[in-house]
């Protein structure tokens, strides 16, 4: 039999786990939205036309044009994710066993109940589906002026990280320093 000691030490850090589960579930479908200034060699004309060509692919629309400000915004429905959904809800399932079965080592005659608990496990897969699935804006701003050399152009994008690192990726634009 386990002492009452070890068993409050495991039950304090079962909890601080799932603790630590909850917030990686809710951040899960947390906004990213960053703004990063970024380079090109091309003229403003072609980089908005491979730009266009980008963002159609992406199954993204222009949403706004506002050419005193020389900015575009589009918008596009970004899907959630298959595998995080399922991978959110083993997830839960096992940090919810762990806690049942500390549980059922304090309150042996409660056992069958705490292990019930895990049938709720996706809840999480269900509250990332209906939180990720989200209408999502890019908002791209040419500069009037540029103050670096002549050949170097600049944009300033405002969009969702992982939608950044794929424009970089995509058509090979370096951040300004």
């Amino acid at each position: 039999m386990m002492s009452v000691t070890s068993l409050a030490s495991t039950l304090v850090l079962t909890l601080l786990l799932a603790v630590g589960l909850f917030f990686f579930i809710r951040a899960s479908v947390k906004d990213r939205t960053k703004e990063v200034t970024l380079v090109f060699e091309q003229e403003k004309t072609s980089m908005f036309d491979e730009l266009q060509q980008y963002f159609a692919h992406r199954s993204y629309r222009v949403a706004t044009i506002d050419s005193a400000q020389n900015q575009v915004t589009y918008e596009g429905f970004v899907k959630p994710s298959i595998f995080l959904a399922i991978f959110l809800t083993l997830l839960a399932a096992i940090g919810i066993l762990c806690l049942a079965l500390v549980w059922s080592l304090l309150f042996p005659g409660l056992s069958s109940l705490f292990l019930v608990l895990v049938l709720l496990s996706p809840v999480a897969g269900i509250f990332y589906w209906k939180k990720a699935g989200r209408p999502e804006r890019v908002l791209l701003k040419f500069p009037n002026q540029s103050s670096l050399p002549h050949e170097l152009q600049q944009i300033t994008v405002v969009a969702h990280r992982d939608e950044l690192i794929e424009l970089q990726r995509s058509l090979k634009l370096k951040p300004s320093e």
